[in-house]
């Protein structure tokens, strides 16, 4: 009789009292949101107004009362000592699956992954960034420790990133006025894009250097002053011929080429690039864009040399700008690779010109040649193949330590990693990521570069193989149509490697057909004419004639009525085109149609 009432948690509510419940709990939702709208100003105060705000009000109150009813009998739950052990026993089954998920998972990435690590390592193939990284050399001779190498790094770093670089080697003392020599522009600062153009060989084009000349002479207005005209170029006060006026223009640069002449007799060139950073992705490559302006600046001048009859003076830096796509040879970094090829195909220009127009003689001719002979590209696509490998072990490695930097992993794959942002998890999402899942990730990315983008490249043969890069290609496209969790990071990888293999292919057969070329015009200054085959080249104008890269055969070559030659490969869709060069609608050139083209302008 005088028993004390049960706590309303522990109290067995059964049947009506949930309803009971529960309707209390609508009734007041549902007046109170119907009293507060009464408030609102410009609420609906017509009949025909209230049917829509009182549906509206009765389906919030139904959700809200069935929320805090089912809260409501969750937390009394925990009062109960044989549901609390069931929740118990329930959270623990949730755990033993989870830990069973994530083991599975770790383990399935990590078995696939060594599975087909250890089968490729036992036929010679190597998947870490330490195997590609160039040996140290000895820093007196070392081509990119020279002084101005040293103080153009440190202009442009600064001082906390130059010591990233040099370490300890060269200490600033306080110093801080770091001037930057390579600094070389064939336009003024900021006036990328709106200056004159070059010729083109392989369009067949000339540069016209009194575009160049009304460029360096026309001043140009400052920004901050518009009535006050500046020139960053030395002028003379007069106009002279154009290759001249190209040439007092560009002598502001003469101590700092003849600086790197010299430096570039040195035996070993490494720059001090942080391979052992725990983020390949982010080594700092601050010299290759110096690297190339160079090579813009030695072109104009040996352009503008040749058409004043300065053959040496041409040959000279022709031979320089040839010397220095060299220096970075050794790197393992595929854009390193790539700034190479653009650096000869900018250095082939004068060459062809002076071809054009008949104005290097036979030694000259010898010696451009032994020039073009050491570059070799079909090795260096395979150093550039490993060492996308090294840095996607390396990327891996990383991501599975941290892998909240996905979010900041998508601005390293172009166009197609941004487009895929979306589907990349946030922060707190990416460290529930199984590790297993990011091994499965860099087991399908190695797996498309050793069965398709490395043996595209055939060294023994020296051949590429477009098929074999197509047929990557739509491998890939299959396999990343639709996005999981094992290829998320082989679509943000991979897409634009057919299109590098594209660069060394067309590369190479940069130098294979300017060293035909130059034969042609040794056999020429001995003969008085081009020769109607080019079987008879060897052995006398050229060791050896190379053959077309693309299928292995000899280059096509024709003599035609002008007097010319037309010398091409069958290019990258492997077809005679009968020797025409494919352009875009845009008309620029396109790689992927059309020939291979060597040819001069009709006389």
């Amino acid at each position: 009789m005088n028993e004390k009432p049960k706590s309303i948690w522990k109290k067995s509510w059964a049947g009506l009292h949930w309803l009971r419940a529960w309707l209390m709990v609508v009734a007041a939702t549902f007046f109170t949101i119907l009293i507060v709208t009464l408030f609102i100003p410009d609420g609906p105060r017509h009949f025909s107004d209230w049917w829509p705000a009182l549906v509206f009000t009765l389906v919030v109150s139904v959700v809200v009362a069935t929320v805090f009813v089912g809260l409501w009998a969750f937390i009394r739950s925990f009062f109960c000592w044989r549901n609390f052990r069931r929740l118990l026993f329930g959270a623990a089954c949730l755990a033993t699956l989870i830990a069973l998920f994530y083991a599975e998972e770790d383990w399935r990435g990590w078995h696939t992954w060594n599975k087909f690590k250890q089968e490729w390592e036992a036929k010679g193939e190597h998947f870490d960034f330490a195997s590609v990284v160039p040996p140290p050399v000895p820093d007196e001779q070392n081509f990119a420790l020279v002084p101005i190498w040293v103080e153009s790094i440190k202009a442009t770093l600064g001082p906390k990133n130059s010591r990233l670089w040099f370490g300890d080697k060269f200490p600033d003392n306080g110093r801080t006025n770091f001037t930057d020599r390579l600094a070389l522009d064939i336009v003024r600062n900021n006036d990328w894009g709106s200056g004159p153009t070059n010729g083109n060989w392989a369009k067949g084009t000339i540069t016209d250097l009194k575009s160049w000349q009304a460029y360096y002479r026309a001043p140009a207005q400052t920004d901050r002053n518009p009535a006050i005209a500046t020139n960053e170029f030395p002028i003379a006060s007069q106009p002279q011929s154009p290759a001249e006026d190209v040439l007092l223009a560009l002598s502001k640069y003469d101590p700092a080429i003849e600086e790197l002449r010299e430096a570039s007799r040195l035996s070993y060139s490494r720059f001090p690039l942080e391979y052992e950073k725990d983020d390949p992705a982010a080594i700092l490559l601050p010299h290759l864009a110096k690297l190339k302006r160079c090579s813009q600046v030695l072109q104009l001048r040996a352009i503008a040399e040749l058409q004043k009859g300065q053959t040496e003076k041409a040959l000279a830096d022709a031979k320089l700008a040839l010397q220095l796509t060299g220096k970075i040879r050794t790197e393992p970094c595929l854009i390193s690779h790539l700034v190479r090829i653009a650096m000869l195909q900018i250095m082939l220009q004068p060459v062809w010109e002076g071809l054009a127009e008949h104005k290097w003689s036979d030694e000259q001719l010898v010696a451009l040649d032994a020039e073009l002979a050491k570059l070799d590209f079909l090795p260096d696509y395979k150093l550039g193949m490993h060492s996308e490998l090294g840095f996607q072990g390396s990327e891996m490695d990383r991501l599975r330590r941290h892998p909240e930097c996905l979010q900041d992993f998508w601005a390293l794959g172009g166009d197609e990693a941004k487009s895929s942002k979306r589907l990349l998890p946030g922060k707190i999402a990416a460290r529930l990521i199984p590790p297993g899942w990011f091994y499965q990730n860099q087991f399908r990315c190695a797996r498309m570069m050793v069965d398709y983008y490395l043996p595209l490249a055939d060294v023994n043969q020296g051949t590429f193989s477009p098929a074999l890069a197509r047929r990557g290609d739509a491998a890939l496209t299959a396999e990343i149509k639709s996005v999981s969790p094992f290829n998320m990071l082989e679509k943000l990888m991979l897409p634009a490697l057919g299109n590098a293999a594209k660069k060394f292919a067309a590369g190479q057969n940069s130098v294979n057909l300017a060293r035909v070329a130059i034969a042609l015009e040794r056999y020429r200054l001995a003969h008085g004419e081009y020769p109607e085959s080019l079987a008879v080249l060897s052995p006398q104008f050229i060791a050896k004639l190379p053959h077309d890269i693309i299928n292995d055969q000899p280059l096509h070559y024709r003599r035609t009525s002008d007097g010319q030659f037309v010398l091409y490969s069958v290019g990258w869709n492997g077809t005679d085109d009968g020797g025409e060069v494919g352009f875009t609608k845009g008309g620029s050139m396109d790689v992927n149609t059309g020939d291979w083209v060597w040819r001069y302008p009709s006389k």
